[in-house]
């Protein structure tokens, strides 16, 4: 088909925000083009409220299809943590077919140049992101997620982390020019004059194996990065939640078609209850570079086997916060439940091991022992959780069952400061709705060890009593060393510790919050500014985002010429 987006028209649209989003990663500022509000939609082609609504409820028990080659059958068969059969049917690709047509695109792809391929990105995520209505149903119906963090995380903080990769990925493909002219004296002889032309050429096709708490969030960054690399991108979602990025992956067909490029550099592989076509299509040869989110145990697989392609992993770690003292005691109650509550615990970056201290802590409020600490935030998530509709807009739902079987697991593992209890949801009587436990384990009992130098994903937190400040330093610096960690907090009003606390955090690659009393949150990041991850410890070894992100797929190729 004839472009109907020219490059021209796409750059004018386009690289101001661009231009905008190079400056915002080199300060670290705040910045975002994507509004947080609701109520911001509406306006200049965007959906509103209910048009997003009502664009969702159409696409319940349809047919998606994404006019991709090779289709050879229709999948299905998600169920919303809410309750809700989705009955969305999906294209089954013959992977053979599918591939081969991927490749075919990426020659132009490829010559199009780093500008325009980050342009035509961003018109993608404009595209979703007048969209984020109905791309916030689609996220909380696959996810879980209560509708407001469904809207932001899915929507604008996603569309954020895609755009931050675009940046990084044009920033790195720009940072070597097109061409040169080369002369190198020769004395009394004439120089010796080359012109170079250099062209960054991307390794393959991208394969994004997606995850079914952030569907969208976590899968966003890799898919960007490779496609503005030149890459073509095969998206894999997790069985649970393929709409949100049947969704991105249509949009994107869409807006690559009408700026003249082969439709088929991004498409999807929706698979059979059961088929586990992740295995297969990582180690296809064909596949050069690989984003995966998930557990520890694929993660470790896709790294070990996967060895034609470049491997970014963000597996699972144990997420600690170091209690020693504070000058706002009712401030690090409140920030630490709403971190513990917030989409009941299943966030990557969710605190899991308390350490504190079993003499206790000092406060502004006196000294506090451990009983006291952990007792009174029993009382904090109490009280934040403790009317049913807040509850509701917090935790949203269970994701799956294996969450609920751990959690109802985590209170034989030691006194229960904080029994979970369930919450009815009268929107959605069907929805897996639970509170946190706490559960108080010591540091010093083999027994303990086990439970809290392991993974509990979900709304799952162990206050440990560790014998001092010191000691809690130590066993945070095990952890992350040995399970790895995505966050890491520590509130203390003591430098030495806080200098501890910091040095172990530099050695062992873990990102830290201090003394957050606020409304930031440990297990929050902003596009941008903030690293989710480092790529240092053994709970990822990828950072969103980074240079390290984007530098490996594409390579930089010569051409040099007699001037």
């Amino acid at each position: 088909m004839a472009a109907e987006l020219t490059a021209h028209e796409l750059i004018a649209r386009h690289r101001p925000a661009l231009d905008q989003a190079l400056e915002a990663i080199r300060t670290r500022a705040y910045w975002s083009p994507h509004p947080e509000h609701p109520k911001a939609y509406g306006e200049n082609g965007s959906l509103d409220a209910a048009a997003g609504k009502a664009a969702f409820d159409a696409l319940l028990g349809s047919r998606l299809d994404l006019g991709q080659p090779g289709t050879d059958d229709w999948v299905g068969g998600e169920v919303s943590p809410y309750g809700i059969e989705l009955g969305v049917s999906y294209p089954h690709a013959d992977v053979d077919v599918l591939l081969a047509a991927m490749k075919a695109g990426q020659r132009a792809w490829r010559d199009a140049g780093a500008e325009l391929r980050a342009v035509v990105c961003m018109e993608i995520l404009k595209r979703i992101s007048d969209r984020t209505h109905e791309f916030a149903h689609a996220v909380m119906h696959t996810s879980g997620q209560a509708f407001m963090m469904a809207f932001q995380a899915g929507g604008p903080h996603a569309q954020d982390r895609g755009l931050e990769a675009v940046t990084y990925a044009y920033a790195e493909q720009a940072r070597t020019p097109d061409t040169a002219e080369w002369t190198k004296p020769q004395g009394k002889r004439d120089p010796l004059a080359l012109t170079k032309q250099f062209t960054p050429v991307p390794r393959g096709i991208g394969l994004v194996i997606g995850c079914n708490t952030f569907p969208t969030w976590n899968g966003y960054p890799g898919l960007f990065a490779s496609l503005a690399t030149g890459n073509a991108v095969l998206v894999k979602p997790h069985p649970r939640a393929v709409l949100p990025l049947a969704l991105t992956v249509q949009v994107a067909r869409e807006v690559l078609a009408e700026a003249g490029f082969d439709a088929n550099l991004v498409a999807l592989a929706a698979e059979r209850p059961g088929e586990g076509v992740a295995k297969a299509l990582a180690t296809r040869p064909e596949i050069r570079v690989i984003d995966y989110t998930g557990s520890t145990a694929f993660g470790d697989w896709l790294e070990t086997h996967a060895r034609q392609a470049q491997v970014y992993t963000e597996k699972a770690g144990v997420n600690t916060v170091v209690v020693d003292s504070t000058d706002d005691y009712k401030g690090m109650l409140s920030n630490l439940a709403f971190s513990l509550s917030l989409y009941s615990g299943q966030m990557c970056t969710t605190p899991q091991n308390l350490l504190i201290p079993r003499d206790g802590i000092r406060t502004d409020e006196g000294p506090k022992s451990y009983d006291e600490v952990t007792a009174d935030l029993a009382r904090a998530v109490d009280g934040l959780l403790g009317d049913d509709a807040r509850a509701n807009a917090l935790l949203g739902a269970v994701v799956n069952p294996d969450v609920k079987a751990r959690l109802e697991a985590a209170a034989g593992l030691g006194e229960v400061a904080l029994a979970s209890r369930e919450v009815a949801n009268p929107e959605f009587p069907g929805a897996v709705v639970r509170t946190p436990v706490i559960v108080k384990l010591d540091g010093a009992k083999p027994d303990d060890e086990a439970a809290y130098m392991s993974e509990c994903f979900g709304p799952v937190s162990f206050a440990v009593a560790v014998d001092s400040a010191a000691d809690a330093v130590e066993l945070l610096r095990r952890t992350v060393r040995e399970k790895g960690a995505m966050t890491v907090g520590a509130y203390t009003t003591d430098s030495e510790v806080e200098q501890a606390v910091q040095e172990v955090c530099l050695e062992e690659a873990a990102q830290l919050s201090l003394n957050l009393t606020g409304g930031v949150y440990v297990n929050q990041t902003a596009a941008f500014s903030d690293f989710h991850g480092s790529g240092g410890n053994p709970a990822a070894n990828a950072a969103l985002c980074d240079g390290a992100f984007v530098a490996g797929r594409f390579r930089v190729i010569e051409v040099r010429r007699p001037a």
